[in-house]
């Protein structure tokens, strides 16, 4: 008898985990934090649903800290098997999930000292840098394409996403009698975006679990490149910073990229741009390195000597000094800072100085979950409480939602039409309520089971 049971991701866009038991044998895929309102986040201190001790193996789709973010958490309480992963699935989480320890770290020490902590006596981090460290070692990497046997009667093999760099859909056999076929979507990416190949088609399956991140929704038809111009020049003409608030791996290298190109076309002038954030700094060499998982023109253009990834005027901020003097520039430059929903790390200073000025922009290009400082900004907040204090918010706040990693309405459509047969039972996961429910009106209409599984509910495969 074989079962999923959703730990995670379910009812929600964040902490994607689920845990398939087949005989002896629990497998755990993906391990996310849950990020958001408050009531969500207090589910990263909850104990683990079961043992992690008795957890058999653990695999990502990707490494992004919803998916990856809780590994630090299961090695600590006791995981010591393998995580299985993509080669560069393994490198950006040994940026990743260190960065997420060490932010904790500060954040905790920077509320105790500043003293606005509700929590008795101090303020503590949900794991240190050296939790996350600690966990590195048992990340085993898997190539796209290649059949692996996790556990006795159960086999996996990874195809690519085109969501972030190592992104993949996981492909999960289990033996027996009645031999199961488990395929999990991950984030699926766009069609025809920068850098990354287009999500490979689906695959035979009894049960799929698929993403519902923009469920009902299409992105705009408009170029995102053209609307990047657009809020360029609109920065020129209003003398101040478009901050981009931007998630480190994955968006901040698209546009890095398109930013390059605008201005190989001439089409946007040669502006100071900033990375902000040591984790992107890093992770752009590493979406230079892994040649296997570029696109046709990230190919050619790497080939032809060119350095897509780097805009005229470009520089890396990697110090905290280099940051703080990002304070100093004045006049229109582009500042581009994680985290992608404003929910920690430099970006937060930034915001801070510069929302109250009206000459700035910040320019949203990522998906802001429900109760983030960047949902709360997308929404028309007056204020934004950031370090204990309430921030007025002066500046222009656009979004430009073209740029995101994840396939929307149509897009997901279009990757069910490449399956050879419709799953006997797809799970929705991965999306607010209403994105759920358009999702589940979508299955309806192709005549495919569907499902959207609520917190900790289990199935029987």
């Amino acid at each position: 008898m074989a079962s999923i049971r959703f730990l995670g991701a379910a009812g929600t866009v964040t902490g994607s985990r689920y845990l398939v038991e087949h005989g002896s044998v629990r497998l755990l895929v993906d391990a996310g934090l849950f990020q958001g309102p408050k009531e969500l986040r207090l589910r990263n201190w909850s104990p683990w649903p079961v043992a992690p001790a008795s957890i058999t193996a653990v695999v990502l789709t990707h490494a992004h800290i919803d998916h990856a973010g809780a590994l630090p958490l299961l090695a600590r309480d006791g995981y010591r098997g393998p995580v299985h992963c993509t080669p560069a699935t393994r490198d950006l989480a040994g940026l990743l999930l260190p960065d997420s320890g060490r932010l904790q770290e500060e954040e905790a020490r920077f509320a105790n000292r500043k003293g606005y902590s509700k929590h008795a006596p101090n303020a503590r981090p949900l794991y240190a840098e050296q939790d996350a460290l600690a966990v590195l070692p048992q990340l085993a990497t898997l190539a796209y394409g290649q059949r692996r046997v996790i556990a006795p009667g159960a086999a996996i093999t990874f195809h690519r996403a085109g969501h972030i760099l190592g992104s993949a859909t996981v492909d999960l056999e289990l033996e027996g009698a009645r031999p199961i076929r488990i395929l999990f979507s991950g984030d699926l990416g766009r069609y025809g975006a920068p850098i990354l190949p287009d999500p490979e088609p689906g695959r035979r399956a009894d049960a799929l679990l698929l993403e519902s991140t923009y469920g009902g929704k299409r992105h705009p038809d408009a170029s995102p490149a053209d609307g990047l111009r657009d809020e360029v020049h609109r920065a020129v003409q209003q003398g101040g910073a478009l901050l981009v608030p931007s998630f480190a791996i994955g968006r901040t290298q698209e546009l890095l990229f398109t930013l390059r190109d605008l201005e190989r076309r001439r089409q946007i002038p040669e502006l100071p741009v900033f990375v902000d954030s040591p984790m992107a700094v890093d992770a752009t060499p590493i979406y230079l390195a892994h040649r296997e998982e570029h696109d046709d023109e990230m190919t050619r253009r790497l080939a032809a000597g060119e350095e897509p990834l780097r805009p005229a005027r470009l520089t890396f901020a990697r110090s905290p000094e280099q940051s703080k003097a990002i304070n100093d520039v004045r006049g229109p430059c582009i500042i581009i800072s994680a985290s992608g929903m404003a929910t920690g790390g430099r970006v937060l200073h930034h915001l801070s100085r510069r929302l109250p000025d009206p000459r700035t922009t910040v320019l949203l290009v990522g998906y802001q979950a429900t109760g983030t400082r960047g949902w709360s900004l997308q929404n028309g907040a007056a204020t934004v409480r950031m370090h204990g204090e309430d921030v007025p918010v002066k500046a222009r706040v656009a979004t430009l939602s073209g740029f995101s990693a994840h396939a929307d309405e149509a897009e997901i459509s279009r990757w069910l039409r490449t399956f050879p047969t419709p799953p006997r039972r797809t799970f929705l996961v991965h999306g607010e309520p209403a994105a759920l429910a358009a999702a589940q009106a979508r299955m309806d209409a192709l005549g495919w089971p569907a499902q959207a599984p609520r917190h900790l509910e289990e199935f029987a495969l």
